[in-house]
This record gives C-alpha cells, structure tokens and sequence, in this order.
C-alpha cells in the first residue's frame, strides 16, 4: 500500500504581504531618521559639538538612539 503527499506552497494573503510591506517601510523610516541625524551632527563643527556636550565618536550611538529607540 503507498501513500502519497501533496505539498502547496503557501501563499501570503493580503494581510501578512501588507504587515510585511508595513514593517519594511518603518525600517526604511527609522533607517532615514539615522542618516539625518547624523548627518546633521557631521556637519557642526568640533566647538559645536563640545557646546552639546558631544564628541565626534558619540555620533553614531546618539543617532542610533534618535532611530531606533
């Protein structure tokens, strides 16, 4: 006696390929955010930096958490 299985691949519905799409555009959003901020912090110079209490090597921690937190 044999048996047989069959397998369909599963499709997304709607929803998870919206939840999807929902989520990677938060990602790129959060992703802009950090780029700004740190961009713009680049920018200022060493005297501005100190006036914010900022070093150069705190700019990416900073914008990290300006994003992401």
């Amino acid at each position: 006696m044999a048996y047989t299985t069959t397998q369909s691949a599963a499709t997304p519905t709607f929803s998870q390929a919206s939840g999807l799409l929902s989520k990677l555009v938060a990602r790129y959003k959060a992703y802009r955010l950090y780029r700004e901020t740190f961009d713009g912090l680049n920018a200022l110079s060493n005297r501005e930096l100190a006036d914010l209490g900022l070093n150069r090597s705190e700019l990416r921690a900073v914008a990290q958490e300006a994003a992401y937190r």
